[in-house]
């Protein structure tokens, strides 16, 4: 079993119980028939320690389609209709109810981790390290500590299988932190009310999510109030377009995430083309700036479907639109 269950005589019992453990770490200890089984196991252990669970797919999005999928009108359902493919609203920590997810996915490979859901209110950060952001968000992180004067403390820390990490950090109660991409740093990426992280013991299509070391034994530790602070700042704004024809924003700030777009290369092109939808979206021009970013993309050899799907996918994220992969990490 990848968690020893409380009680257990093997564990000594002046030993404090870790709050997540590392098991299976090494991909050779599991074969592909096993991997839905460990899923499951993960996902059911997690939800003992109070944390909402549901099925992934080896593709990081919500292993159930959605019930509404085949209606000429799809529903703006968050489970109201008491039928599971709600992505992240599926979320439960009741043990009977993640096995039946479970059934129902009989292919999930992993497990996502609802945020922003009591008892924890869980923030996740999450550190990317694509040479595309140009920059270290480790670093860039770092950087932010500094200048606005916090630390972050020891808290659960998950290793990526691109070398990334992600920081499980908690929020109080009268705080809704929104996902957002970017938007502290390049290359730092926030979940938030709506989003999930994908949990430790997870198996991807590019490998398998594992806690760092010494990370194990410590539960999530409450966010610091001046990062906070940054998270649930208001998003900055910019002056409307200059009317309702216009394909692009004014000023340069839209033509230099063009130029961003246009200077990717093979392995970049989606990842930066995501950033910088992102940013128009969150300065207010976004819709204004979609043919030129698409425009952009197929420039550097990316389909135009795909750059549109990628766009839409970065307007979905920082709206707070509901969507069953929106705000994955």
């Amino acid at each position: 079993m990848p968690f020893t269950p409380e009680g257990c005589a093997s564990r000594p019992r002046h030993r404090p119980l870790p709050f997540l453990e590392r098991m299976y770490e090494n991909n050779s200890m599991a074969t592909d028939r096993q991997t839905p089984t460990l899923a499951l196991a993960h996902a059911l252990a997690a939800a003992g320690r109070g944390l909402p669970v549901f099925p992934l797919s080896a593709a990081k999005v919500p292993a159930l389609r959605s019930p509404h999928r085949d209606e000429r009108r799809p529903a703006h359902c968050r489970g109201e209709c008491g039928l599971p493919g709600h992505g992240v609203h599926d979320a439960t920590t009741d043990p009977a109810a993640v096995r039946a997810l479970f059934a129902a996915a009989p292919r999930a490979t992993g497990y996502g981790i609802a945020c922003g859901r009591a008892p924890h209110r869980l923030i996740g950060i999450d550190l990317d390290v694509d040479p595309a952001y140009g920059s270290d968000a480790a670093g860039s992180l770092r950087q932010l500590a500094l200048q606005h004067l916090f630390t972050i403390p020891p808290t659960v820390t998950v290793l990526t299988p691109s070398g990334g990490r992600h920081l499980w950090l908690t929020g109080p109660a009268d705080a809704a932190v929104p996902n957002s991409a970017g938007r502290l740093a390049p290359g730092i990426d926030i979940r938030g009310s709506g989003g999930y992280l994908v949990g430790p013991g997870s198996v991807t299509a590019h490998g398998r999510y594992r806690l760092a070391p010494g990370t194990a034994h410590l539960t999530p530790a409450p966010c610091p109030r001046a990062l906070l602070r940054l998270l649930t700042r208001p998003r900055r704004t910019t002056a409307p377009s200059a009317g309702p024809g216009a394909s692009r924003p004014p000023g340069h700030q839209g033509e230099g995430l063009v130029q961003f777009v246009l200077a990717a290369h093979a392995g970049q092109r989606n990842t930066r083309l995501f950033w910088a939808a992102c940013r128009a979206y969150e300065h207010g021009f976004g819709d204004a700036l979609v043919d030129a970013l698409t425009a952009a993309a197929v420039r550097t050899g990316l389909p135009e479907h795909e750059a549109r799907a990628t766009i839409a996918s970065a307007a979905r994220l920082t709206s707070g639109r509901d969507g069953q992969t929106d705000g994955a990490a």
